[in-house]
């Protein structure tokens, strides 16, 4: 699991206008997850409810939709989760996937990967 921060970039769904912000590295997430305001600011329209179980063991229900995100001039549409403002950003692992990133622990870093084929 991730404990370090990454400045990222999260567009609108054209991908014409990103907003920055610092999102912690999550690989125990699957999803990344951002503040509704930012992502409805950019225009990502939420498109289902989902229910999520999160580490302390409770079940919540959050909105997901589509946008673009960027790190480093490399770029994903990804499935993001519309989370509670206030919340510290999280950049989870399917975003990393869909980025060919992977997470150096040690050196608190993201680190480009080949893809998988399997």
């Amino acid at each position: 699991m991730g404990t370090f921060r990454q400045t990222i970039e999260i567009g609108d769904p054209q991908g014409r206008r990103y907003e920055r912000v610092e999102a912690l590295v999550d690989t125990g997430a699957s999803y990344t997850t951002l503040p509704a305001s930012l992502l409805r600011k950019l225009g990502v329209e939420p498109y289902e409810d989902v229910e999520f179980h999160v580490a302390d063991g409770r079940r919540v229900v959050r909105s997901i939709g589509q946008t673009w995100i960027r790190i480093e001039g490399r770029r994903v549409m990804t499935i993001v989760v519309f989370g509670d403002e206030g919340a510290s950003p999280l950049l989870g692992a399917y975003s990393l996937e869909g980025l060919r990133l992977d997470v150096d622990p040690t050196n608190r870093r993201l680190v480009r990967t080949p893809g998988l084929l399997m």
